[in-house]
């Protein structure tokens, strides 16, 4: 399983909650809407919150901590799953539409972006 992992900052004119009202409301349905012609296999949205005590694991590593809004995770089958639609005009037209939406919600300049390789342990 290849993994596009994507750690989000919000645009500077949304609250936290904003984005991530739009994020599940709005930019979820359409990754579902084009997820065939992108050959995505799952898409996974991880909100971060805050809660008392939860700064604790991080202060135990010395780190600060990344204040990302949330984290979008999405997987195919293979890297040969992934590259293929770029072959396609469905492909394309499909990746271009997402991108013009994240531009709507996401700062992209400060939202790293990265593949993995899965490793399920439990």
């Amino acid at each position: 399983m290849i993994k596009l992992v994507f750690c989000l900052h919000r645009l500077p004119s949304l609250s936290r909650e904003a984005f991530q009202r739009y994020w599940f409301e709005t930019h979820a349905p359409l990754v579902k809407r084009v997820a065939a012609d992108l050959n995505i296999r799952g898409y996974v949205q991880s909100h971060s919150f805050s809660a008392d005590g939860l700064d604790l694991p991080a202060a135990a590593r010395g780190s600060a901590g990344q204040d990302y809004d949330g984290v979008a995770e999405i997987s195919w089958d293979s890297v040969e799953a992934l590259l293929a639609p770029g072959s396609t005009e469905a492909g394309r037209a499909a990746g271009a539409l997402l991108l013009e939406d994240e531009r709507r919600f996401i700062d992209l300049s400060r939202s790293p972006l990265f593949f993995v390789r899965e490793q399920r342990i439990l």
